[in-house]
């Protein structure tokens, strides 16, 4: 995505806002700085990230208890499923004063190109498809190539089984998946076929479910979480495009165990934050032929001896694989000439 150039007032109207921020988060530093000398904020305790609601964050404590927070501005930005250590203020919930270590963080670019975090300590990203609106392969790819970049477990989650009819190829598609070494599963959220095996698979850890609006990912959520308040998007019947229902991540506790990050709806998955280099860590049977071919600087398209490009030919490697990693890497080079 090419970068717009702003315009002086618009320069000029951005940096005083970030002016008047800087100005307040000092004031609020002050305030806080002045609590703690006073002794009026209350024993620093561990405490879990389950939401963000503007300038606070909703912060979960170990008996269960929640508590609206602020956050020192010398922190970094922090997103659901950060561990934190925070202390009550009797007046105003309580202040966020450090960060534990993340295992994993998950990210992804916003509209404009800036690269955002979503979640953190991720144990599986679950990637839901669906037969309608029919999940693009290409998608699943760039979504195996952000959880690659991440380096979270993906699982490929066929949503709608039971309207396999209407796009019988995915059938296929998800048996090459297997192939490659992906985990992949099958469910209806409308008839509760296969959900019995998702509750175990997300019985352990933190997962995050991601997708294209419209598969059903609310869907299978709400059946997770029956006592939660899941709004469910109805598909558009003029475009066929899922609405989006999640504005921003919201951690659950699963009944039973586990946790579930529900993130916000995305209709395409942004990869301006992985360098065209590292694509093969999305696509590891290419990077594995890749090592073979004659020249080291080998594009895997027309030079000579290429290995990739003879694997494919021969149907050692899936030709939608090699088109789609093709695809991807023109749109990353494009975005990388753009900007």
């Amino acid at each position: 995505m090419s970068k717009r150039k702003l315009t002086r007032q618009q320069q000029h109207r951005i940096q005083k806002v970030q002016d008047e921020r800087l100005t307040r988060a000092r004031k609020k530093d002050e305030k806080i700085d002045s609590k703690l000398e006073g002794g009026e904020l209350g024993e620093a305790r561990p405490g879990l990230i389950i939401a963000h609601y503007g300038i606070t964050t909703e912060v979960e404590a170990e008996d269960g208890t929640k508590v609206r927070c602020h956050k020192r501005s010398n922190l970094p930005a922090l997103v659901t499923g950060d561990q934190v250590i925070w202390q009550p203020d009797p007046q105003e919930g309580g202040v966020i004063i450090a960060t534990e270590e993340r295992r994993t963080l998950l990210s992804r670019p916003d509209s404009r190109g800036q690269l955002r975090p979503v979640a953190s300590n991720i144990d599986r990203i679950i990637i839901v498809a669906a037969p309608t609106p029919r999940t693009p392969a290409n998608l699943i790819d760039r979504y195996l190539v952000a959880a690659a970049h991440d380096e979270i477990h993906p699982i490929i989650l066929l949503n709608k089984s039971d309207q396999l009819d209407q796009a019988p190829d995915m059938v296929q598609e998800m048996e090459e998946y297997r192939e490659l070494g992906y985990e992949t599963h099958a469910v209806s959220a409308q008839t509760e076929e296969g959900m019995q095996a998702i509750r175990a698979l997300v019985a352990d850890g933190n997962s995050v479910f991601v997708g294209q609006s419209g598969v059903g990912k609310s869907s299978i959520i709400a059946a997770l979480l029956p006592d939660e308040v899941i709004r469910v998007g109805a598909i558009s019947e003029a475009t066929g495009k899922g609405k989006h229902t999640t504005t921003t991540a919201a951690l659950y506790h699963i009944p039973g165990a586990g946790n579930l990050i529900d993130s916000p709806g995305i209709r395409e998955f942004g990869l301006w934050h992985v360098e065209a280099h590292s694509l093969f860590q999305g696509f590891p049977e290419l990077d594995d032929a890749a090592g073979r071919c004659k020249f080291r600087d080998c594009a895997h398209e027309t030079e000579p001896e290429c290995a990739v490009r003879a694997a494919v030919e021969s149907g050692k490697l899936l030709h939608r694989r090699y088109r789609s990693f093709l695809s991807i890497r023109d749109s990353l080079n494009e975005v990388s000439m753009k900007n």
